[in-house]
């Protein structure tokens, strides 16, 4: 029997927590990783979104790309993919050619990534964001394969998660 987790917890009390994690993570990163965030409006995926592409070494402003569903940055090493699927169905999604992006070169970080769960990769991260008061939030962290796995072994066995 394995000892390891199949579902992690991270309590942020504010956003610098928030950073934390999201700076954690990205510290794994690299081409074809899949970041699915899930969580209800205002949750915080875009804040979680913006402290990792800090994190990767992006300048420029990110913010949420609703309208126009994919927006692609530059890190220090890696391109960021950051898209937002709440206004695309799974048909619409189907012929945007996101594979092109979940096994591309990139970092993808997809927010509310449940409404596409069927094309998202069968090997990635999923940080479910709950909000609680204030600035705090609970992120349920759950990993989809092996890679995802020791990124969530390493970082509770640093303190990071639980």
């Amino acid at each position: 029997m394995s000892d390891i987790q199949t579902e992690y917890q991270f309590a942020s009390r504010s956003l610098e927590d928030t950073r934390r994690l999201a700076e954690a993570i990205a510290k794994f990163a690299k081409a074809g990783s899949v970041i699915a965030l899930e969580g209800d409006l205002g949750a915080g995926k875009t804040a979680f979104s913006q402290f990792f592409a800090s994190a990767l070494g992006v300048r420029d402003t990110v913010n949420s790309p609703t309208f126009t569903l994919i927006k692609e940055y530059q890190g220090r090493e890696l391109p960021l993919y950051h898209m937002d699927v709440y206004r695309v169905t799974a048909n619409e999604a189907g012929e945007l050619g996101l594979d092109e992006y979940f096994y591309g070169e990139g970092v993808t970080l997809v927010e509310w990534a449940s409404r596409l769960e069927d094309l998202l990769p069968d090997t990635r991260l999923s940080l479910y964001i709950e909000y609680v008061a204030g600035q705090a939030r609970t992120f349920r962290i759950e990993p989809f394969g092996r890679p995802y796995t020791g990124w969530c072994e390493e970082m509770k066995r640093m303190g990071v998660i639980k």
